[in-house]
């Protein structure tokens, strides 16, 4: 589990790739309270 992981989150930054471990955006907390934000 290192930079040569192509699965672990690390190995996906070091390579410059995306999937599960390592979503486009990272954070969904703040997207369901933005989506609230925007219908009020």
């Amino acid at each position: 589990m290192g930079k040569g992981d192509k699965k672990s989150k690390k190995g996906k930054i070091a390579k410059g790739s995306y999937g599960n471990r390592r979503p486009h955006k990272a954070n969904k907390k703040n997207a369901a309270s933005e989506k609230q934000a925007a219908e009020k």
